[in-house]
């Protein structure tokens, strides 16, 4: 008996995307394994947020494939748990820490139904493992902007994701935190892959397994080394990089 074929959570071939008549990613090829644990590093404006939004259906590309699982991120991206870089929460929406991680459940039911005991655990869960559940009745307003990135992760968490894709998920956040939050994301990456896109070069280098650049086209070879070439085909200017104890990032003199 044939055994059923097993496709990747992502593999992208030849991808681009274009956006009214400006092209923000060309001939992109990607193919992320379950335990994968990848960084998208590169300048605003370079494509990552797009490269997301298309990975979760959001755009259709222009050219070439992209399949979740092998099929169309539209069928399958309820697997997805998501973090976007900017979410807008009136300031006067009477919604709670709780209520807010608990919207993260509504794949899982029709309009309308109650929360079980399930979902009351998994919310429950998913806000210790951002270490917010003592304020859970917190109206989500008066947070500072670090706690509300948590709230969102949370929320992420709690459609018990196979898949989750991170846009800057440690901004504002202090430096315990995301020391806390990458644990965390090591925990979840024994089961689940993880992309994140991130501008803390320090903070990725120490924590994820491999690491992309991406301005338009994107430049990736498995791996956490980043190489001169790479940064400068991705920033247009030459960067050295170097490790004295934990890593940090030095940039070379450039012409303006």
């Amino acid at each position: 008996m044939n055994k059923p074929a097993v496709y990747p959570p992502i593999h992208i071939e030849n991808m681009s995307v274009q956006l009214g008549t400006v092209r923000i990613l060309e001939n992109i090829n990607i193919t992320v394994e379950t335990n994968d644990f990848i960084a998208i590093i590169g300048p605003n404006g370079g494509g990552k947020t797009t490269l997301l939004k298309t990975i979760l259906g959001l755009i259709t590309p222009l050219s070439g494939s992209l399949a979740l699982w092998g099929h169309a991120p539209k069928v399958t991206r309820r697997h997805i748990g998501y973090v976007p870089q900017i979410i807008h929460t009136p300031a006067a929406f009477p919604i709670s820490v709780w209520e807010t991680v608990a919207l993260g459940r509504l794949y899982h039911h029709r309009t309308g139904q109650k929360l079980t005991d399930h979902d009351n655990t998994v919310i429950q869960q998913s806000l210790e493992s951002v270490g917010l559940y003592n304020k859970r009745d917190t109206p989500i307003e008066i947070l500072s902007g670090g706690e509300r990135r948590r709230v969102y992760i949370a929320r992420a968490l709690a459609t018990e994701p196979k898949l989750l894709l991170l846009d800057e998920p440690t901004a504002n956040i202090d430096a315990q935190t995301v020391n806390d939050i990458y644990a965390l994301f090591k925990e979840l990456n024994e089961t689940i892959p993880i992309v994140i896109v991130s501008h803390d070069l320090t903070g990725i280098t120490t924590h994820v397994k491999t690491i992309a650049c991406l301005n338009r086209k994107l430049f990736y070879h498995n791996s956490k080394e980043l190489t001169g070439t790479m940064i400068n085909q991705t920033y247009g200017c030459p960067v050295d990089l170097i490790a004295h104890g934990l890593p940090h990032r030095v940039l070379g003199h450039h012409e303006q």
